[in-house]
């Protein structure tokens, strides 16, 4: 009798053990989850008051405008329905992006473009355009350059599209689009790549670094090494300004603007 009272003295313990450490870890889980969207909202919410705050006053900064509005309704969209850290770092990740669309916005308009948005996922290995190039593909001209103008409204803050490093500028249509709706390159992508960027030492990794998805080196992002889930966007310095950012809905097609045919793509 004492040795069956001694068996079960064990089991209730072990089993206490056991919801205790997986009510512990559920709490734990939890608190991540919520400061994780407690941050991304902070970035949603800094994009939001520059989205309804800025009027564009050239079709490049009407179209920035644009992007960073679209963002604004993608990053609304990932946070309601994150159920877990990483995904809440997603939609922080997709906020920053539509921060480097503001940023873009506001140096179209001359304007200073505020203070420094932290790094996006594979943007430092995709690199940047560091000169003015046109090229005649499939019979239109695709322009690229690092500045603004009316003929490269178009902006891209640079990261990887569809697995594959896409640089940092202004461009005449946005090439990138078909890939980022479909999820994968067209045939012509690595020809277009070639001649638009051959040389250009900004981008610093041909078409065959294209194709096979290499940018030039790694950053801490690309790695796993990092995270932006730890930046901080509080504080006056970093105020992008204020406001509430209003009903997000679905990310959409959106307008291209200014993309024309896409042609081979």
């Amino acid at each position: 009798m004492g040795q069956l009272l001694l068996i079960a003295l064990v089991i209730l313990l072990v089993v206490g053990v056991v919801v205790m450490v997986q009510q512990r870890s559920g709490a734990s889980r939890a608190r991540d989850l919520d400061d994780a969207k407690a941050d991304a909202r902070q970035a949603i919410e800094r994009l939001g008051g520059q989205v309804y705050l800025l009027t564009g006053d050239s079709p490049a900064a009407r179209q920035a405008l644009a992007d960073a509005s679209e963002r604004l309704n993608a990053a609304g969209s990932q946070i309601e329905q994150a159920s877990t850290p990483v995904q809440a770092r997603l939609a922080k990740q997709t906020a920053i992006e539509g921060l480097y669309y503001i940023r873009a916005a506001r140096i179209a308009m001359g304007m200073d473009p505020g203070p420094v948005v932290p790094e996006l996922e594979g943007q430092k290995s995709a690199g940047q355009v560091t000169e003015d190039r046109v090229v005649d593909f499939e019979g239109r001209k695709v322009e690229a350059s690092p500045t603004p103008s009316t003929s490269t409204p178009n902006y891209y803050p640079g990261g990887r599209v569809a697995g594959r490093p896409v640089p940092a500028g202004w461009y005449s249509e946005p090439w990138w689009k078909p890939a980022l709706i479909a999820g994968a390159w067209g045939m012509g992508s690595m020809l277009l790549f070639s001649s638009l960027f051959a040389g250009m030492s900004g981008v610093g990794y041909d078409a065959a670094g294209f194709e096979s998805g290499a940018g030039a080196g790694t950053d801490a992002l690309d790695t796993g090494a990092g995270d932006t889930g730890g930046d901080d966007f509080g504080g006056g310095g970093d105020d992008f300004g204020g406001g509430g950012f209003g009903d997000f809905g679905d990310f959409g097609g959106g307008d291209f603007g200014g993309g024309g045919d896409f042609g081979g793509f």
